[in-house]
């Protein structure tokens, strides 16, 4: 009997090494990894410059609390702002705590309670961040949710007009919604939602947990769109495996979270700051972040040559690494076979397969993955006829 709650459905790999795109089980097979760890490993696994980093700080100290002032805190915080152009962080442990300061943040900002999200969103596990998620079955069983959220269909402009109101604090949204199957927001409807929030005296927050750090080709996703929001919140990629979170804001906002306001007893973790640190440098590299670009051009085009005209694929949603295959076949049946033949992708809403490649992939491992795609979804055609 396992002695951990049964939370997660289990794939039968274990893992007992990882480098780069490559996990290796503990029976020997090889796979390659386009699931970064769900978006985290950006840098691929155990990349040596982080390890570099981590090893370095352990040497030094793993925890003091937030009483004490770190220089490191202070660089990873200045990395983070001017990647996003804005000006102010806190850190966190993860991406729902980092989400769950942002609502607290633009309730006390503004004096207001309600919140605009939207259907097929998600936002994390907490109760603030589970009753701003827009989707019914993250909160099946836990009862009431806490108040004044409002969900409205993504993209959709007329109904945001319509709900927008002085009782609003926010509106809080993913430019591209990972967990809900890859849609990606319109930049007509973006826009909107900031120009609204303007004239409302609202907050606009983007969540950038899974878009953030690099994962789209820019350092966050809303810079793709021309964007200006209040508020923005990261993690996964951030610290490359090692837990951390952060709230971005800008300076208008620093009287807000005044001290005794907010806190965390490991947010900012020595050890995840020198991993965020690492990971930042490198990533924030504009020739970095051009080959990413380069390489999401690439694997689209092989995904649109290989498996595009498949009856199987209804669509191929893209924005830089984040890629979601909508398919009429059974989901789980799907990524089992996937994964028997050694590559590993990850399920997002109920029908999209989630491709999440290391940034520091290679041509050639693209190139395997989509002929193992191939090749499974061709023999589901064969199958059918």
């Amino acid at each position: 009997m396992s002695h951990l709650f049964p939370t997660y459905t289990r794939w039968e790999v274990e893992p007992a090494f990882a480098k780069g795109s490559i996990l290796v089980g503990i029976d020997g097979k090889r796979y390659l990894d386009f699931t970064s760890g769900i978006g985290v490993c950006n840098l691929g696994h155990r990349p040596e410059l982080i390890q570099e980093a981590i090893t370095n700080q352990l040497n030094k100290f793993w925890h003091v609390s937030n009483l004490f002032s770190q220089s490191e805190q202070e660089r990873a915080a200045k990395l983070l702002a001017d990647g996003a152009n804005m000006d102010l962080v806190f850190f966190a442990n993860s991406g729902a705590e980092a989400n769950e300061a942002a609502i607290k943040l633009a309730r006390k900002t503004t004096g207001r309670s309600k919140i605009i999200t939207f259907v097929n969103s998600f936002h994390g596990r907490t109760f603030a961040t589970m009753s701003a998620t827009g989707q019914e079955k993250i909160k099946t069983g836990f009862g009431s949710m806490l108040e004044t959220f409002v969900y409205l269909p993504f993209n959709d402009i007329a109904a945001l007009r319509n709900e927008m109101d002085s009782e609003t604090a926010a509106i809080m949204l993913e430019v591209v919604q990972g967990e809900g199957g890859i849609h990606i927001g319109e930049h007509l409807f973006l826009n909107e939602v900031q120009q609204l929030c303007k004239e409302n005296g609202a907050l606009f927050i983007i969540d950038e947990i899974q878009t953030g750090i690099g994962r789209t080709g820019m350092p966050f996703a809303f810079q793709h769109f021309g964007l200006s929001p209040d508020i923005i919140t990261s993690a996964k990629g951030l610290g490359n495996g090692l837990p951390i979170g952060a709230v971005i804001g800008k300076k208008e906002l620093r009287d807000v979270f005044s001290p005794g306001s907010h806190g965390s007893t490991f947010g900012g973790n020595p050890i995840a700051i020198a991993a965020a640190i690492a990971t930042m440098e490198t990533v924030f590299q504009q020739s970095f972040l051009d080959n990413v670009k380069e390489k999401s051009k690439y694997l689209f085009e092989k995904l649109e040559e290989k498996i595009a005209s498949s009856s199987h694929i209804s669509t191929i949603r893209q924005l830089g690494m984040m890629i979601g295959l909508e398919t009429t076949i059974d989901l789980p049946s799907l990524l089992k076979e996937l994964r028997d033949n050694g590559l590993l992708v990850l399920p997002a809403g109920t029908n999209v397969v989630r491709l999440l490649p290391p940034l520091t992939v290679t041509t050639e491992e693209m190139d395997r993955a989509v002929n193992i795609l191939q090749k499974i979804i061709e023999k589901h055609s064969k199958s059918a006829v």
